[in-house]
Parts: C-alpha cells; sequence; structure tokens
C-alpha cells in the first residue's frame, strides 16, 4: 500500500509518499481500502508539532483523520458490517492519507447513497464538529438567533445547513465571493467580513459559532444577548470574559462516533444536507492540499483520491 508519511515535525515540505505494508485489522476493526481522505486544518497542526504536548505521535507517521473506502477485510468480533460495505469515518488523528488504512468500527458508518465516494470522504469531521457544537454544546432550538464565523468553509458548511434544520435563523460570515454559497446553503443574512464589521450590524445572539478565533472571538462577546452561548472548537474562549458578559463559553473536540454519524447520513439521503467539495488532489498531492487549506480560503472541503 501507498501512505503519505512524516518523519520529522513542520510544513507540506516534509511529507513523502512511500510503499509501506499493509495493516492487519484488529478485534472490532475493519481494513478499508480509501477511496479518499479528506484535508483539514487539523492536519497541518499536528504536522507542525503544535499538538504534541497532548497528542504525542511516534514518527514517522501518516496524517489524515477522515476517510471514505470499501471494507476489504474484518477483525474479529466485526458482526455491523461486511466485506464490501462503502464506509465513511472520524477515524482517529492520524493514517487518513493512504491507500488502506484500519478503523474501528465504533468510528464508520454506511456512505449516504445520494454522495459519492470523494463527497463522503470529506463529511465525517465536518459534520460530526458542526453537530455536537450546536447540538451538544450549545443546544439549538428553533427560532433562536445563531451566528456562524467561517461560514463557507467545511465545519461552516455544515453548520449553516444544521443550524437552519434545527430551525434556527443563521446569519454567517464569509468573504464576499462566498457569500451567496452561504445563502444558498440557509443563511438568513451575510456579512461580508472583509468589508463590514459584524459587531455593527447584529446584536441579542442567541449562539456564537466560533470557526475563526482570534480577534473575530474577541468582537463577539458584545453581541450575546444574556445566557447566551459562544462556543468554539477552534480557540479556547476567555471564562472571564464570558463571565462578566453573562454568557456561557464551550470549547470542544471533535468526538468519533459512528451512530451520530448514521444520523447525519440519512438528512443526505433526505436531501437536507448537501456536500461541498471544492478541489480534489491526488494522493502524491498532499502537500499542495494542505498548503491550499493553511490559506483558509477553501469553500467546503478539500479532498485526497487515494486512487490517484
Amino acid at each position: 500500500m501507498k501512505a503519505i508519511r512524516a518523519y520529522v515535525y513542520g510544513g507540506p515540505e516534509v511529507l513523502t509518499l512511500e510503499d509501506i505494508p499493509d495493516p492487519v485489522p484488529g478485534e472490532g476493526e475493519v481494513l478499508i481500502d480509501v477511496a479518499g481522505s479528506g484535508v483539514n486544518p487539523v492536519d497541518w497542526k499536528i504536522l507542525e508539532g503544535r499538538m504534541k504536548a497532548f497528542l504525542p505521535l511516534s514518527l514517522p507517521y501518516t496524517p489524515g483523520v477522515e476517510v471514505s473506502g470499501k471494507i476489504s477485510a474484518l477483525g474479529a468480533g466485526v458482526r455491523d458490517f461486511a466485506v464490501g460495505d462503502e464506509v465513511f469515518g472520524y477515524i482517529g488523528i492520524v493514517g487518513g492519507y493512504a491507500t488502506r488504512m484500519i478503523a474501528s468500527t465504533d468510528r464508520l458508518a454506511l456512505v449516504p447513497n445520494k454522495l459519492s465516494l470523494l463527497e463522503a470522504a470529506g463529511v465525517p469531521a465536518t459534520a460530526l464538529t458542526a453537530w455536537q457544537a450546536l447540538h451538544e454544546h450549545a443546544g439549538v432550538k428553533p427560532g433562536q438567533l445563531v451566528l456562524i464565523h467561517g461560514a463557507a468553509g467545511g465545519v461552516g458548511s455544515m453548520a449553516v445547513q444544521l443550524a437552519r434544520m434545527a430551525g434556527a435563523n443563521v446569519i454567517a460570515t464569509a468573504s464576499s465571493s462566498n457569500l451567496d454559497y452561504v445563502r444558498r446553503l440557509g443563511a438568513t443574512q451575510v456579512i461580508d467580513y472583509q468589508t463590514e464589521s459584524f459587531e455593527q450590524i447584529v446584536s441579542s445572539v442567541d449562539i456564537v459559532l466560533d470557526l475563526v478565533g482570534g480577534e473575530t472571538q474577541d468582537r463577539s462577546w458584545s453581541l450575546l444577548k444574556a445566557g447566551g452561548t459562544l462556543v468554539s472548537p477552534v480557540s479556547p474562549p476567555d471564562a472571564e470574559r464570558a463571565r462578566l458578559a453573562g454568557v456561557v463559553a464551550k470549547h470542544f473536540a471533535t468526538r468519533s462516533d459512528g451512530k451520530q454519524l448514521a444520523a447525519i447520513a440519512a438528512h443526505f439521503d433526505s436531501g437536507e444536507l448537501r456536500a461541498e467539495v471544492e478541489s480534489v488532489f491526488p494522493l502524491s498531492r498532499a502537500a499542495d492540499a494542505l498548503k491550499k487549506n493553511l490559506t483558509r480560503h477553501a469553500r467546503g472541503k478539500l479532498v485526497l483520491d487515494a486512487t490517484r
């Protein structure tokens, strides 16, 4: 099998494509012939060594947190899946940039009928992040006003749709080139962050989903109504600022959850959710895909095609 490998921490330029032995599934695991792997910011954050203090890795390692593909072998005790099943999943923090990989079955779900394997490859991490942010951490309810920063990105694209499905009114910040895109996803109000100050336009928000961090998060506290919630998977909110503002602040790491992903998959098959893949790169160009992801200007997802 082929896999992208990193022998040292650094930028995309340290990645190499190599032949390595096929992995063997253990108990409760399956071997997947990978069709595609989604490219996510966490991939380059891990590669740069930003997370090694609490996510130590044995080098060399293969990046990639999510895949889609076809099951080619079963480990002991696997009953819920069969050889030939097309599956997708948020498989952990490493291993996805490869032609084959193993995954625990509790992290997997069947690919929705309405998605191609390459479309499905970019769904698990983003959809689970958006779902958990809105439903588990923010407790979104019908009629609430939800502001989503970074709405055109992978997580943001899912979050706009999921918030709309929950009956919320969605305000989305995005660049001028993506305003129509986030409107089509379900945003009722859009703000061009390049030319407009969102804090001068928006007020009395129930939920801020911050997918940008930094100054954007700092400028968002005053927008929340008393008792509102600011949730961010990218930057821990300041607890003292939350206390002074009388709001709830939450930071979280996305959890792999095959059952939750299966529930999300049903929304793709019903037509309530759509997946947006901006670009597909061959596996051999993983470094180029990461470089593009580093710009943070992709619409939807970037995906690696493991068959090329």
